[in-house]
């Protein structure tokens, strides 16, 4: 029998069976033995092969291939992965100029790491009622930047908006994943568009300004007219893992257009002679900020460290 899994609790998987049943589960024995890397080998959004046992548990077989899935480093020292969610159609980066403040870094790895697996991502920038008039010229910097390189931008108050319909729109039919540091707002948002959903969410921790996780496990939760969006803990970083060397660039868009003017074709834009890459930032072409990203993500490939963008 087929089924979908929509939350992973750890041991145990919540599984909707092609006639819409919920069930749950456990990996069957053998499973653990196939040469999987990452710490959770079937994630939310899998489809998998399940054998029902009367009486008994039942237990997940096989796992079919994936569309795609995102990744990143497992969060104990081991050089594991943890896949945090497959088949996805595209993602929702939920992020806040302040209460909390997501840094550029932290973005820009997001992106990389979407790119990476070929999801497209828009970008929310939320809580647009708490901010001053300078921490809202400080956002619409950043939604130019943004859009200049390619990404649909939005600003939003998931609080004080009377309309989030625009968001339904682009989340019809499709499985999405949302994702950003804790205290951004995703729960919020979760429950004005799916009211039954009853997210639990948390006020940010004024001493440090940062959220508190409210969300455990990664859970999808069923749109009423139709699709899914895939609801992640809060996550703290992404690091250039399971990317290699000057492939980076290419997660890059902008970076990678110039990157073809460069005297060598392996150039790392950082000291060759004759970068394209280099010199479009000294003409403002490239941002800086974004320019410092790829830095900062080389630098974690060569060290082999993954570092906490923002956390």
């Amino acid at each position: 029998m087929k089924a979908l899994v929509v939350k992973n609790t750890g041991s145990w998987y919540r599984l909707k069976t092609e006639n819409g049943r919920l069930m749950e589960a456990k990996l069957k024995g053998n499973f653990r033995l196939k040469d999987i890397k990452s710490t959770n080998p079937v994630a939310v959004g899998d489809l998998v092969l399940v054998e029902e046992n009367p009486g008994a548990t039942a237990l997940i077989s096989e796992i079919e291939d994936r569309k795609n899935y995102m990744i990143r480093k497992a969060s104990n020292l081991s050089k594991q992965s943890h896949v945090i969610a497959a088949n996805i159609d595209r993602a929702f980066l939920i992020v806040t100029v302040n209460y909390p403040v997501t840094t550029l870094t932290f973005i820009d790895r997001f992106l990389a790491t979407t790119e990476a697996y070929r999801i497209p991502t828009f970008i929310f920038f939320n809580k647009i009622d708490c901010y001053s008039g300078e921490e809202k010229e400080y956002m619409g910097a950043l939604i130019h930047l943004y859009r200049t390189v390619g990404y649909v931008c939005h600003s939003i108050s998931a609080l004080e908006d009377k309309d989030l319909s625009f968001m339904q729109d682009l989340l019809k039919d499709k499985i999405t994943l949302f994702s950003g540091h804790s205290g951004v707002g995703k729960s919020t948002i979760i429950n004005r568009l799916i009211p039954d959903a009853r997210q639990k969410t948390q006020k940010i921790s004024n001493y440090h300004n940062k959220g508190m996780h409210t969300t455990t496990f990664s859970e999808m939760i069923e749109l009423p007219e139709g699709g899914y969006i895939i609801d992640t803990p809060g996550i703290k970083g992404f690091g250039a893992f399971d990317m290699e060397g000057v492939e980076i660039s290419h997660y890059f868009p902008e970076i990678f257009r110039f990157s073809h003017d460069c005297k060598f074709n392996n150039c790392s834009h950082r000291k060759e002679p004759g970068c394209a890459v280099r010199k479009a930032v000294e003409a403002q072409y490239i941002s800086e900020s974004r320019y410092r990203s790829y830095l900062s993500m080389m630098d974690d490939e060569s060290d082999g460290k993954y570092r906490e963008a923002g956390g």
